[in-house]
């Protein structure tokens, strides 16, 4: 179902509605109670599209492959991003990102893309290789770790070596985790409707947001005053001008460097530690994995960026967990114009709402949708190929530009983690589950497990071999024309997807050129037989699933 073809009717019916509620208020007290469970059972009431009223406040709720096209495929002018998310502005900054018009907001984002692409994680591994190693240090033989906030520690080490320079990391990093605390602390619930509440939550999120500016500031100085400027994202968005030459005030390098942060990290921690739950869940699934790592790098092999990329199980798993335990219960956007879906009229000034968790457990875009099965994502299955069924980052062209580093971030961790040492539950399996009275799910505390060294791994390491790429979608296939001896070849980009991360470029140069506002330029179209491999690795590792090969 294609938003364009439906965007602007009038006349549809009004859809249909959850039954309870009290005046303005709605369904604000069971939503508050346990937000999935409430939207979960909405949804599997009513469908697909279903609406219902928070505090005033209108919401429709689209789950399901089409439903989700029309959230994931509206324009901005359709669909403002950036009304839906005003509990934003005071951690980012007034002015920045959802609190800036359409076109500055985009190009903000665009200037977080360098530190994001392909160079740029290629230098990423060693750092988060440290940082585990680091952590890990003073473990001894054997022990007991709360999961949950040894993640936390641990992904906001890694996100700050990687993505905001050494001073945070090794000069501020107590204070600046303090602060970081305090601004997630913000990202609550009260927000969406009063996020100027004088409450104390909101009054050290501010605080917090004053104290980071002036700390950016001294750096911002000091560094002006260096000869050696280091390779950062502090020092690219120091050098960062907009299109009008303007360079970016403190407040903006504060706001996007918070902003780069939530991407790296917000959302990281959570999944990584249900990775290891699952893991110790599903013991012949753990072995594989471990197998897997001691194959390709034995027990002293380098994590690197191409080892990272030869892992099918271990990120089998990973984006299995992202299937199970999506760490964002809803995304949102507030409704400019009236959109038409299957009958049914969505009004300005509604609020639209897709719930990945939802959506990741229906039986007809998921087998089985229940159980934890990495090999659902093999290139036999790939279960993952309907973009608007998999949606874990969230689709279309606000997808999460942080999702190839969370990716890589995870596997790098437990690439280490697997290989020093063998952990295992506390407590009983079923006792570990989701915590949905957050924003942010993770899961619920007390998460403890225990550890013991892992003996050397007995494999040598030596490569594992490529996972295969990926057979083309049939959708994609063009009709067959009268055949020849060896078919016409090209590659075609989806632009709302593309978000430049460049990682085709590096891929096969020959045929991609990324500049620096982000965008991307297809220098080759038609693709040789001789090409045709390294065209593949570009479709099969673009973060977004933007490129495709189309056979004439």
């Amino acid at each position: 179902m294609s938003l364009q073809a439906t965007a602007g009717r009038k006349g549809g019916a009004t859809p249909p509605t959850a039954r309870g509620g009290l005046p303005w208020f709605g369904h604000m007290l069971n939503f508050a109670r346990n937000p999935y469970h409430f939207v979960s059972a909405v949804a599997s009431e009513h469908g697909e599209i279903a609406a219902f009223t928070l505090m005033g406040q209108r919401i429709v709720l689209l789950t399901g492959d089409e439903a989700s096209e029309v959230f994931y495929r509206g324009s901005d002018e359709q669909l403002d991003q950036s009304a839906a998310y005003k509990l934003m502005t005071p951690i980012f900054g007034e002015g920045l990102v959802f609190d800036a018009p359409i076109a500055r907001k985009n190009e903000q984002l665009r200037m977080l893309m360098p530190s994001l692409r392909m160079e740029a994680m290629r230098d990423h591994s060693h750092k988060i290789v440290q940082e585990v190693e680091d952590i890990i240090a003073s473990w001894g033989e054997s022990g007991e770790i709360e999961l949950v906030e040894f993640m936390k520690q641990l992904t906001i080490n890694t996100a700050s070596h990687c993505l905001l320079g050494r001073e945070f990391r090794y000069e501020l990093s107590t204070e600046f985790a303090a602060i970081y605390h305090d601004l997630e602390e913000g990202v609550h619930p009260l927000a969406y409707h009063f996020p100027y509440l004088p409450i104390p939550k909101f009054r050290r999120r501010d605080r917090a947001r004053k104290r980071l500016q002036e700390l950016v500031g001294g750096i911002v100085r000091k560094r002006a005053a260096a000869t050696d400027k280091p390779s950062d994202m502090f020092q690219t968005l120091i050098d960062m001008r907009y299109e009008d030459g303007t360079p970016l005030d403190e407040n903006e390098i504060t706001g996007l460097l918070v902003g780069a942060i939530f991407a790296g990290h917000h959302t990281s921690s959570g999944t990584a530690a249900w990775v290891l739950l699952e893991l110790l869940r599903n013991p012949d699934i753990l072995g594989r994995t471990e197998a897997e790592l001691d194959r390709l790098l034995g027990a002293d092999g380098a994590v690197t960026f191409g080892s990272l990329r030869e892992m099918p199980v271990l990120e089998g798993v990973v984006k299995e967990v992202l299937r199970l335990h999506p760490p964002l219960i809803i995304l949102m956007r507030k409704v400019m114009e009236d959109i038409s879906f299957k009958g049914y009229t969505i009004k300005a000034g509604d609020m639209v709402w897709a719930c990945p968790p939802v959506t990741h457990r229906l039986s007809r875009l998921f087998s089985n949708p229940g159980r934890f099965d990495p090999d659902r994502f093999s290139p036999e299955r790939r279960e993952d190929r309907n973009l608007m069924a998999y949606q874990p980052f969230g689709g279309g062209k606000h997808k999460c530009s942080g999702n190839a580093f969370a990716l890589f971030q995870i596997k790098a961790i437990f690439a280490v983690l697997l290989r020093r040492y063998d952990f295992e539950l506390v407590d009983t399996p079923e006792s570990y589950v989701d915590n949905y009275s957050d924003m942010i799910v993770q899961p619920k505390s007390p998460c403890r497990v225990r550890y013991r060294r892992r003996a050397a791994a007995a494999a040598p390491a030596r490569p594992v071999e490529a996972a295969e790429p990926p057979p083309e979608c049939p959708a994609h296939r063009k009709a067959e024309a009268a055949p020849v001896a060896r078919p016409a070849i090209t590659v075609a980009v989806d632009r709302q997807l593309c978000q430049g991360h460049a990682m085709c470029m590096g891929e096969a140069p020959e045929h991609f050129r990324v500049g620096a506002d982000g965008t991307l330029r297809i220098l080759k179209e038609a693709v040789t037989e001789a090409e045709l491999e390294k065209v593949q690795s570009a479709v099969l590792y673009c973060p977004n699933a933007a490129l495709r090969i189309e056979r004439h």
